[in-house]
This record gives C-alpha cells, sequence and structure tokens, in this order.
C-alpha cells in the first residue's frame, strides 16, 4: 500500500470539518428538535444525513476508480486536484467575507424545518448533503482525495467511514444527546442556534480560507515530490543514464 494511513485521515479532516462547523449543517439538526414529535424526527433527520454523506463521498471514491485512482501508486493527477480544490475553497472562502452581510438571517426554507414529520425529516436530511453546493462540493473532494492515495480497498472504505464520522458530528451531537436527555438541552441549542445565525458567515469564511490553504499546500507539496527539481539527485542520475 504506498498510502500513509495516517496522514490520510489527518487530511480528511480539515475537509469534514468544512460539512460540521457549517451553520446549514448544525442549524437543521437543532430546527428538527423544535418539531412536535422532536427525538424520531431527530433521529430520523440524523439516519438521512449521514446516508447522504455516505453516498456523495462512495460515488466520487468509485470515479477516482475509474480514472484510475485506487491500487499502486497515485498518480499525478492527484496533487493537481488537491491545488484546485484548495484554490476553489480559498476563493469561495473569499467570497462569503465579502458577502458576509448578505447572509445574515437564516433562509425561511429552514426556519420550516421545525413542523417537519419524522419521515420528511429523514428524507430532508438526505436531500440536504445533495442540493448544498458546499456539501457536495466537500464530499467530491473527500472522495477523490480518498481515492487517489493508493490505499487497499479495506482501508479506503475504513477513510470514508471516518470522513462521515467527523463531518456528521455536529449534527449527530445535539440529536443524540437531546435523544438521552431532551430537558436540558432545550435552551443551549436554542442559544446556539442564535448564535451561529450571527456568525455563520464569518465562520465559514475564515474555515474555508484556512482548510484551503492546508488542501493547496498539501498538493503542492505532492507535486514537487512527484516532479522532483533538475537539481535534486534522482533527477541529475537520470540525467547521467
Amino acid at each position: 500500500m504506498s498510502g500513509d494511513w495516517g496522514s490520510v485521515l489527518i487530511e480528511l479532516v480539515p475537509l469534514a470539518l468544512v460539512v460540521a462547523l457549517s451553520p446549514i449543517s448544525v442549524i437543521p439538526a437543532v430546527l428538527v428538535l423544535h418539531t412536535p414529535r422532536p427525538r424520531p424526527a431527530g433521529l430520523a433527520f440524523l439516519a438521512g444525513w449521514l446516508v447522504g454523506l455516505a453516498a456523495l463521498t462512495s460515488v466520487f471514491l468509485e470515479l477516482s476508480s475509474l480514472i484510475g485512482g485506487l491500487g499502486g501508486k497515485p498518480p499525478g493527477w492527484a496533487s493537481w486536484l488537491r491545488i484546485v480544490v484548495g484554490a476553489l475553497l480559498i476563493v469561495f472562502g473569499i467570497y462569503r467575507w465579502l458577502n458576509r452581510k448578505k447572509s445574515a438571517h437564516t433562509p425561511k426554507w429552514l426556519q420550516s424545518m421545525s413542523k417537519l414529520t419524522p419521515a420528511r425529516a429523514g428524507l430532508t436530511g438526505l436531500v440536504l448533503t445533495i442540493v448544498n453546493p458546499k456539501v457536495l462540493f466537500i464530499c467530491a473532494a473527500a472522495g477523490l482525495a480518498i481515492g487517489t492515495t493508493g490505499m487497499a480497498d479495506t482501508r479506503v472504505w475504513l477513510a470514508v467511514l471516518w470522513f462521515v464520522v467527523v463531518a456528521g458530528s455536529t449534527v449527530a451531537l445535539p440529536i443524540l444527546a437531546y435523544a438521552v436527555s431532551p430537558e436540558r438541552l432545550d435552551a443551549p441549542l436554542t442559544r446556539l442556534k442564535g448564535w451561529m445565525e450571527r456568525q455563520h458567515a464569518v465562520l465559514i469564511a475564515g474555515i474555508l480560507v484556512v482548510i484551503g490553504l492546508l488542501v493547496l499546500f498539501k498538493g503542492i507539496h505532492g507535486l514537487n515530490e512527484t516532479h522532483p527539481t533538475s537539481g535534486s539527485p534522482s533527477s541529475s542520475a537520470s540525467a547521467v543514464r
């Protein structure tokens, strides 16, 4: 196996945190706990959310397999992919910062989530992962990143599981905690929702830029390893031969 297991898991954490720390992930999870049947609705939403994350990541993982990413040495285009993803994250983060005042209020469609039935909550959790461009983009980046590491199949799917768990953690924590002790969480969850509504544009802008820089650095570093400079010992030896 050419991919390093620990470094792959570490690389997935920043991508997963973009999804996990997004208000569009956390706020629906909080709102669904204010439905007439909060416990079953919350658990159904969580199930739909996790299934959606796993399905999207798996689709792009299989896509990387079709274009030669799985098994053996990671392809040369993997580093370029990371560079493109990192640059896009930075650009998107700057865009969100410049337009932060336009995102100060919760969309009306989010407010309507407090009226969902459990069945609709589960479907909503699944659909939100697909229609949210940010979640779709990050799952695509994670699936392609995993598929271009050259790891064995077993560890590839464990990496997908790891990404889904981390990305879905901020949705799972309030819902599972509410299922255990609903009385203690009503007031804290309401305060959390209000704070994230006020600060979500700034939070997301900062997170996207930082993670974009990390992914960009990883891509440039990988590109340097794949194409060493002409002054390196390996390239000099190749020139002699």
